[in-house]
């Protein structure tokens, strides 16, 4: 954590918070709502989450209303490039692709990609293994691209709108695994549904930077950077953690 406070302070050094950048008084959010820890939609209609509870901290520490809507994942960019929201908290991957589109904080949390597959199965995820096996992953989403990067050759690859999706398919038995963030996997194998599946191999790429993503050239950027320093300086950031993992996300 004290590396990453360093990082944050260089990046942000030459700031100055007290100039906002936000023009009226009220911050929309942008979320998926369909990938639980981070964001989800409860029994009650409520939108929650690790995501969702990291935007409420720094709207708080910005001192402005908290608005959060939910969008489709293929289309949460182009959502917030028409101005439906004003920056997207939804667990999404800084990639070079996506930085032609949109401007992204520093990263808030670290990711992994690891698979899932039934327990019990004979999956090995080495590439000579993977020959003919069928992988679920997300559309647009890291673990698709690195799927269909590393592996295309020789797995077939299905897409899916949302990771409950793939999730379901992988249950009913029309997949051999799921290539996914660490994270969100370590919380459905948790779950009812997914108690009959475990890790499989190691993790397969574990630097996926996870950042807020506003729209190119907005002063949002900065003032969302020094926010989320303050937030991880005086303890609320690790308490948010605390809540949704037993260990440090970063």
């Amino acid at each position: 954590m004290q590396n990453y406070k360093k990082i944050l302070v260089t990046a942000i050094a030459t700031l100055a918070f007290g100039s906002s950048a936000i023009a009226a008084d009220k911050l929309k959010i942008g979320t998926e709502g369909a990938y639980p820890p981070f964001n989800l939609i409860d029994a009650s209609g409520k939108v929650g989450g690790f995501d969702v509870d990291i935007a409420n901290a720094l709207c708080a520490q910005m001192k402005v209303e908290c608005e959060v809507v939910t969008s489709d994942w293929d289309g949460i960019i182009p959502a917030l490039n028409a101005k439906k929201f004003d920056a997207i908290v939804a667990s999404m991957s800084i990639t070079d692709e996506r930085k032609q589109a949109v401007d992204f904080t520093v990263p808030y949390y670290t990711n992994k990609l690891q698979y899932v597959a039934a327990k019990g199965s004979d999956l090995k995820t080495d590439k000579a293994s993977l020959k003919g096996k069928v992988i679920g992953a997300q559309r647009a989403t890291m673990a698709g691209t690195w799927l269909e990067d590393n592996m295309g050759d020789v797995v077939d690859i299905k897409f899916y709108d949302t990771q409950e999706n793939a999730y379901l398919d992988l249950t009913s038995g029309r997949l051999d695994g799921v290539l996914a963030d660490k994270f969100v996997n370590w919380e459905w194998i948790k779950s009812d549904a997914g108690k009959g599946f475990e890790f499989k191999g190691e993790p397969v790429f574990d630097n996926d930077k996870i950042g807020i993503a506003v729209r190119k050239g907005d002063p949002l950027q900065a003032q969302l950077n020094a926010a989320l320093q303050t937030i991880i300086a005086d303890g609320t950031y690790q308490k948010i953690n605390a809540k949704y993992f037993p260990f440090s996300i970063y």
